[in-house]
């Protein structure tokens, strides 16, 4: 059974940094990719930033220069490294792997991310 596992969300003051995690398990087809998405409230599930298995990244422009993604020793987990926080990122972040010859998407189940002025 796949499982991914999201930690690090929390409240943060605007401009502090939050480091996000994300551990996936029971992938049994080979990892294309690893994301990151941001869910703001009202709104839909946006890309953040993204990591393929040969370590390209790709980053949304209102994150570019702030956020870091990398993933760790094991190919099975990712990170989002977030510095100078601002409150228009607030949201639910949802850890993304996509696998397989058929590209399936997998889901986490989200972390809340709340930055305050």
């Amino acid at each position: 059974q796949v499982h991914l596992e999201e930690s690090g969300g929390g409240l943060v003051q605007a401009g502090g940094s939050l480091t996000l995690s994300c551990a996936s398990s029971g992938i049994i087809f080979r990892i294309n990719s690893m994301a990151w998405y941001r869910q703001a409230p009202g709104k839909q599930r946006d890309l953040v930033a993204q990591i393929s298995t040969g370590g390209s990244t790709n980053y949304v422009d209102f994150v570019k220069g702030r956020f870091i993604i990398s993933k760790g020793i094991a190919e099975s987990v990712v990170y989002l490294q977030m510095n100078k926080l601002e409150p228009e990122d607030t949201g639910v972040y949802y850890c993304n792997v996509v696998a397989g010859s058929y590209r399936s998407h997998y889901w986490g189940q989200g972390t809340q991310v709340t930055v305050s002025s």
